[in-house]
């Protein structure tokens, strides 16, 4: 494919930009081709057409057989966000997440949050409630994972030189306050991102999509990306 091609491509899985997303019935996109006849396959789905924000790969597929291929995917990956007042950065976590195939998303306080950001990968995403931070450490110890949380303090190792355990979970701090004190003491290390313009702060989704993929980067096989 030329790069020429390339630019007038249809939209690529995260379908943003104009124009139609997704794909129409099958009869339509597979013309003469028999109906898939395996239980995989979402029958609705066939005959009006699939324009869910799935990668090209899921399509038509029900979302069970979407969940069942992911969990063979899923990394070691952990992320855990304190969640003291409803955070709305949530939703984009969820999304951030589900895009890297991560383990599991634990929110940590209140149970309900904004899912709009999430643009329904919440469907497809393993998340896990814990009522406080005491809780979600004895967790994490229970399963042998080292807990790293994420936040620009005095005595934070920078992660652009940080070495990530593979077995982690990435702890974020709600927009605002940042980690907890208890959150903080309780992992095994502080990370920062490096900032270099006036803000103090970079908002929580962005900088939890910063660190997942520096996670992915040392530890997850590229080959295996769509």
């Amino acid at each position: 494919m030329t790069s020429d091609s390339r630019s007038h491509a249809e939209p690529g899985p995260t379908e943003w930009g104009a124009g139609r997303h997704g794909v129409g019935p099958w009869a339509e996109e597979h013309p003469g081709e028999p109906l898939p006849s395996s239980d995989r396959f979402d029958p609705e789905l066939l005959a009006e057409g699939d324009r869910r924000n799935v990668v090209d790969a899921y399509r038509y597929l029900t979302r069970e057989a979407i969940i069942a291929d992911i969990d063979t995917r899923r990394h070691r990956l952990h992320i855990a966000i304190e969640n003291f007042e409803n955070d709305a950065n949530i939703g984009t976590v969820v999304r951030t997440a589900n895009a890297f195939a991560v383990d599991t998303v634990h929110i940590v306080g209140r149970r309900r949050w904004n899912r709009r950001g999430a643009m329904v990968t919440d469907r497809y995403q393993r998340l896990r409630h814990h009522a406080d931070v005491a809780t979600l450490l004895g967790w994490a110890r229970e399963h042998h994972l080292e807990v790293v949380a994420i936040d620009n303090t005095p005595g934070s190792v920078p992660l652009e030189e940080a070495e990530l355990p593979e077995n982690c979970l990435l702890l974020f701090g709600q927009e605002g306050p940042g980690v907890s004190e208890d959150a903080q003491s309780g992992a095994m290390m502080t990370c920062s991102i490096a900032q270099f313009g006036s803000t103090r702060s970079i908002n929580a989704g962005v900088a939890a999509g910063i660190a997942m993929h520096a996670w992915i980067r040392q530890h997850a096989d590229m080959n295996k990306s769509w």
